[in-house]
């Protein structure tokens, strides 16, 4: 299309939304949705799309959060933007529901995906244009750093991916390209954005290191951007060759007889490393969510004791779903993820523990469960809130679940298991996996649900502390 007036800021973002184009071999005539939030980044792929291949052929689609009280001034802006460029518009409003300890940014994000996804397949186009840019692309690499994750997560995005299960491929043309250029081109355009207030809030990680620790970086390592980007390109590269090794380890374990079911004792004839990556591997093939190194290492261990011991009876839940065992096969089936069982007190299950003598302190880091429980002083009693006479009693231990563990959330409630509590308040099985914290043998604290009530009836004259488990990194 037009090469009109393009300037040097202007030939790039127009090579690079072209080359998407071009390599994602779409026909001629195909629709192209924009996602378009109002932000200077997807204004700027907007009004670059449209200059490459015309207004008829895309369409903006906007996500209404309700979370800004500013949300409708904004889809309004994104309204009067596309039509100021001839292009359709459609939009949606969703309700952001966060499973319990999911980020509010983690929610927000699922539900603009799931409903970029429907508005994509009710308008029939052909790929989904994203405006993340390569400094998305660094502060992606560094907070996956940060959190310790494996080479997937280093990959951070992709160029161009499939897209969900109702929508269409993602694109990210911007994806070399930094902010400042973005901002350059909107600025010979005459473009107008939006600035969403609470990109300037750093509790949020990915604000703390853009607005905090990306600056210093820039000053010290100027190429850092591309450096954190060509990282992103080998962690990729590596993944595909991981993946290529899982589907040849699928054709030589994958059950015959059983559809869909996985030969255990195939399974377990590999090393530890290629069956977790094998485990993670055919996670993600079933649709189900990520799983931890930990957990992946968990469900390892667990197999083999379960073969060791001919147990027919093992059950894992996790994700919604069950992994268990009949007759060397290995198959997941629907279970219930507010219904994960208690393990049987005789388990000869691993119990590891460790001991704090609490003198003050306010953060007891505990690497094997990859968090902290943190005591912050308070003024005011809560049902989360302990004296601190309580914290000194006796020595502090941090445990597994043992299986049948009981507490009163309050001084007159009746005492419930542990298991009744996670499925009432709704806590997924894979969020079960939390230390819980004894006072000598009494248990005191266990995350998601609170203070045991019988351990520590009240605190009444007393300096206050709030008991609260932070895992090392939440994630936007």
């Amino acid at each position: 299309m037009s090469s009109d007036n393009e300037t040097p800021a202007s030939r790039l973002v127009l090579e690079a939304v072209r080359a998407a184009v071009s390599d994602a071999n779409l026909p001629s005539d195909s629709l192209l949705a924009v996602a378009l939030s109002g932000g200077l980044d997807s204004t700027v792929l907007l009004d670059a799309t449209v200059r490459c291949v015309g207004a008829s052929r895309v369409i903006a689609l906007h996500v209404h959060h309700g979370l800004s009280p500013n949300a409708d001034a904004w889809a309004s802006h994104c309204n009067a933007f596309a039509a100021s460029l001839d292009v359709r518009f459609a939009a949606r409003h969703v309700d952001v529901a966060r499973a319990n300890g999911e980020s509010l940014e983690a929610a927000a994000r699922d539900a603009r995906y799931r409903a970029l996804d429907d508005l994509s397949g009710e308008q029939g186009t052909s790929s989904l244009l994203i405006a993340h840019h390569a400094d998305d692309q660094a502060e992606t690499v560094l907070l996956q750093l940060l959190r310790g994750t494996g080479v997937a997560g280093l990959a951070a995005m992709a160029p161009a991916r499939a897209g969900g299960e109702s929508g269409p491929p993602r694109l990210r043309p911007l994806l070399r390209l930094l902010r400042a250029q973005l901002e350059q081109y909107a600025h010979e355009r005459d473009l107008r954005w939006i600035d969403d207030e609470s990109n300037a809030d750093t509790r949020y990680s990915r604000n703390a290191l853009r607005h905090d620790v990306l600056p210093v970086l820039a000053v010290h390592f100027p190429g850092f951007r591309d450096a954190l980007a060509r990282t992103a390109s080998h962690a990729a590269s590596a993944q595909r060759l991981l993946d290529d090794l899982a589907r040849i380890d699928f054709e030589s374990t994958q059950h015959r007889d059983e559809e869909g079911a996985l030969k255990l004792d195939a399974l377990l004839a590999l090393d530890d490393e290629r069956a977790i990556n094998f485990l993670r591997f055919w996670i993600r093939s079933r649709g189900l969510q990520a799983a931890s190194a930990a957990r992946i290492a968990d469900m390892l261990r667990q197999l083999r004791d379960a073969a060791a011991r001919d147990g027919h009876a093992l059950r894992i839940d996790y994700a919604g779903f069950a992994l268990r065992v009949y007759r060397n096969a290995l198959f997941w089936e629907p279970g219930d993820s507010n219904d994960a069982p208690d393990i049987d007190e005789g388990s000869s299950l691993p119990r590891t523990a460790c001991e704090l003598q609490w003198q003050g302190e306010e953060v007891w880091r505990l690497p094997q469960w990859r968090g902290s429980f943190v005591f912050e002083p308070v003024d005011a009693l809560a049902d989360d809130v302990v004296g601190e006479g309580v914290l000194r009693a006796a020595p502090l231990a941090a445990r597994s679940r043992a299986g049948g563990e009981r507490m009163r959330v309050a001084a007159k409630a009746p005492s419930r298991t542990l298991k009744n509590f996670f499925q009432e308040r709704g806590v997924p099985a894979w969020k079960r996996d939390v230390p819980l914290l004894f006072t000598g043998e009494s248990l005191l604290f266990v995350p998601h649900l609170g203070v045991n009530r019988e351990a520590a009836p009240s605190a009444a004259h007393e300096l206050l502390r709030r008991i609260v488990w932070r895992p090392d990194l939440l994630l936007a």
